[in-house]
């Protein structure tokens, strides 16, 4: 066969992805609402109590209960509480509690909104798809060669900038070029599936959490990102590995010349490119120099959207379409960091918080900061399968994680890290991901042959956590 019969063509314009096939499942929304009905179900039977605080800190050692009153008419009694007595929350004060959820959220809401219109102008001006495809043209041919760079790619977009829903477009592509190879479509899947895990397993400097969980625990947003980029590059090591280990069980041709020949980028996707990794650089320093909160965060995203906007060349009207189609597209898990701030909302009211957070730390010892970040990571191992969004699930927890964290002994960067360990790991498996499940429709990839797949890895994630969370303790990180 000539050198040219054996060339593969793949154009990243010209391949259109099936429709992602639609999955039963219940909505997240339809699960943080049960959630949020059982908090204040919960208030009826736990007891109240409380800790002491020196300013928003838990002062160790000081939780005291407070009397309780039940009776049926509380099920539907309207406040004021009384402040010598708890009551739990009725019907109404928990519907009441997700407008002022919404309201207390409103700052993180309106950024998250923003950072998707933002990506909704980049997206449209296909400066995302051509550089990705330029990309790929530079590692291509030898699969020892080709898995390493294209999940180096992948990983840093998600970790530095949380890209994920963004390669939908490029799993057609990777798993043409598997099939060619003579390996599977679950090649293709996986290269770019575990490579986005890795990236928000670290999250370097990935907004989309770090905006929510580090500043619940009084941390600035983006802080601690160097122990993060360490770990990111551990996982990193091990997932390639992992994927060149599948790719020689699988069989792939070594005499297949590959070909990405797409357009090029032009001068104003460059200048857009270029502007946003700028863009993001700064974003970092000043956040954590300045102690940025999320209105100037949120400012900052606008005059960025707007920079982004003029250089895209798609005019006003275009670029405002494009905006809005981006913020649709967070519009749900804007919505769902309301939900979840009110599920913490009624644990407050009902003053069982406390509670909670002083049974968990009775089960695992207040002097044992070990076992305690052991705990954190398990507990979001679970909460990520009732919860897969994780803005909702940083929500929840953080309240919860943060005192246990003061109490035992782990800094709030380690309990930051225990959440991101343990959401992730779960996200690579859990059949309730959205995300998840478009990535596997789009690849005609079943659910129970992914999971076969990706168990082994899944398994020594878990491991490496365990470990790198340890190493966090030791050091006090």
């Amino acid at each position: 066969m000539s050198s040219a019969e054996q060339k593969v063509h793949v154009d990243i314009h010209h391949e259109t992805p099936p429709a992602p096939k639609k999955k039963g499942g219940t909505n997240p929304i339809v699960i943080l609402l049960g959630i949020l009905f059982f908090a204040s179900f919960l208030t009826y039977f736990i007891p109240s109590g409380e800790y002491a605080r020196d300013g928003k800190l838990v002062v160790p050692g000081s939780y005291h209960t407070i009397e309780k009153e039940t009776s049926p008419s509380a099920l539907f009694a309207l406040g004021p509480h009384s402040e010598t007595e708890a009551s739990p929350v009725s019907l109404i004060e928990t519907l009441l509690a997700i407008p002022e959820g919404l309201e207390r959220s409103g700052g993180l809401i309106f950024m998250v909104l923003i950072i998707g219109g933002m990506f909704g102008i980049i997206k449209q001006s296909g400066a995302i798809d051509v550089g990705l495809e330029r990309l790929l043209s530079l590692v291509k041919g030898n699969v020892y060669v080709l898995i390493p760079g294209l999940m180096i790619v992948f990983s840093a977009g998600s970790t530095f900038l949380g890209l994920a829903s963004e390669y939908l477009l490029i799993i057609p592509v990777m798993v043409a070029l598997a099939n060619r190879m003579g390996m599977s479509n679950i090649m293709g899947l996986a290269i770019v599936t575990v490579s986005v895990k890795i990236g928000y397993i670290a999250s370097v400097t990935n907004p989309l959490p770090l905006t929510i969980a580090q500043p619940l625990l009084g941390l600035p947003i983006f802080s601690g990102a160097g122990f993060r980029f360490a770990a990111f590059c551990v996982f990193l090591i091990i997932g390639i590995l992992f994927m060149l280990w599948m790719a020689r069980k699988s069989g792939y041709k070594t005499d297949v010349e590959v070909d990405f020949s797409g357009d090029r980028l032009s001068l104003r996707q460059q200048s857009m490119l270029w502007s946003l990794v700028v863009g993001i650089g700064f974003l970092v320093y000043a956040s954590s120099t300045w102690q940025w909160k999320h209105e100037n965060l949120t400012a900052y995203y606008i005059a960025l959207s707007i920079l982004l906007a003029v250089l895209s060349g798609l005019g006003a009207s275009a670029a405002a379409d494009a905006f809005v189609s981006g913020m649709k597209k967070v519009l749900m898990a804007s919505f769902l960091i309301g939900v979840a701030t009110a599920v913490s909302v009624v644990l407050q009211k009902g003053q069982i918080l406390d509670t909670i957070v002083s049974g968990m730390t009775g089960m695992i010892g207040e002097d044992n900061p070990m076992i305690a970040a052991s705990g954190m990571f398990f507990s979001q191992l679970f909460l990520d399968f009732l919860i897969p969004s994780t803005s909702g699930q940083a929500a929840v927890s953080m309240p919860i994680l943060g005192p246990i964290g003061q109490i035992t002994g782990v800094t709030p960067q380690t309990t930051v890290l225990a959440f991101l360990f343990g959401n992730t790991i779960t996200n690579m498996l859990t059949p309730t991901s959205g995300t998840l499940l478009a990535y596997l429709a789009t690849a005609q990839v079943g659910w129970t042959a992914w999971a076969r797949f990706i168990v082994p890895l899944w398994a020594i994630f878990i491991v490496v956590s365990l470990v790198l969370l340890s190493i966090a303790v030791m050091i006090q990180y």
